[in-house]
């Protein structure tokens, strides 16, 4: 229920920063798996093995955020591709 935290230290016990090397390696994780998607128009089936060598080269924490912020880059470049219309109860407000 409680994070302990060590006395000496911000981080919470079981939670150290990945090293340099292990950051490295969720990075390639997620852009292979990222590319697997692209070009398989996001069909995540087609990625399923590059998604759990994502799952288990990052910390869970990274992987909500890359989820997060890649359904945010898509949305953000349908938008300004003009994908997007302005809803008519919008427009109106």
């Amino acid at each position: 229920m409680y994070n302990v935290v060590l006395a000496d230290s911000l981080t919470p016990l079981g939670m150290a920063a990945p090293s340099m090397k292990e950051r490295q390696v969720c990075w390639e994780a997620r852009d292979e798996y990222w590319k697997c998607l692209d070009e398989n128009t996001e069909d995540a089936s087609q990625c399923k093995k590059l998604r759990r060598s994502f799952e288990s080269s990052c910390p869970q924490q990274w992987i909500k955020y890359f989820d997060k912020r890649r359904d945010y880059l898509k949305f953000k470049e349908e938008f300004e591709a003009g994908k997007f219309q302005h809803s008519k109860t919008t427009a109106k407000s």
